[in-house]
């Protein structure tokens, strides 16, 4: 990995942490944060590896106890708590948003911008999220999906946002490579 690479991920984690600074909405065990949007923003915008590898440094800092999550929280507590699902889907969530990006490079758009924020940002860490939740909680997913439903507005929100900022970057700044295309 290149100097320019870890810097990346260095940003991208920080930019993390900063979107834990907004104070969550506590909604039972759950809070709504804003660093939902810094998954979609990592995997659009640095791509799949160097995404997921930032989401895996915040993970690791929160672990071992740095106050990098929303509200100030960290501590293996915390990421192995009701949260800790959507923790690690973050990083496959940012993998994804990144792999689906890195794969519509060159017609990049708005459109899959949304649709790889919808895939990765939601719908794999909610995946992570509610199932991890299901297991702590010992209810069906079904009903831990129904009580996760709560999210799925301020999300799709992000998603706009996120998307909408990874369009006007790789317009302006592209950091993504195309993907090797097959023949």
């Amino acid at each position: 990995m290149r100097t320019r690479d870890l810097a990346y991920v260095a940003v991208f984690a920080a930019i993390m942490v900063v979107l834990g600074l907004f104070p969550p909405i506590a909604v039972g065990p759950i809070p709504i944060t804003a660093q939902s949007m810094g998954v979609m923003l990592a995997g659009s915008i640095i791509g799949a590896r160097r995404g997921a590898l930032a989401m895996l440094v915040v993970a690791l800092m929160a672990a071992i106890g740095l106050p990098v999550l929303s509200g100030g929280r960290g501590g293996i507590g915390v990421v192995l708590g009701p949260t800790g699902g959507y923790i690690a889907g973050w990083i496959v969530g940012a993998f994804v948003v990144g792999l689906i990006t890195e794969r519509v490079w060159t017609r990049y758009n708005i459109g899959w911008a949304i649709l790889a924020n919808v895939v990765g940002g939601i719908l794999v860490v909610y995946a992570f999220g509610i199932a991890w939740y299901a297991i702590l909680s010992g209810q069906s997913v079904v009903l831990a999906a129904a009580q996760n439903a709560v999210f799925l507005p301020g999300d799709a929100i992000k998603v706009l946002i996120a998307s909408a900022v990874a369009v006007a970057v790789r317009r302006a700044y592209p950091v993504i490579e195309a993907a090797p295309q097959r023949a």
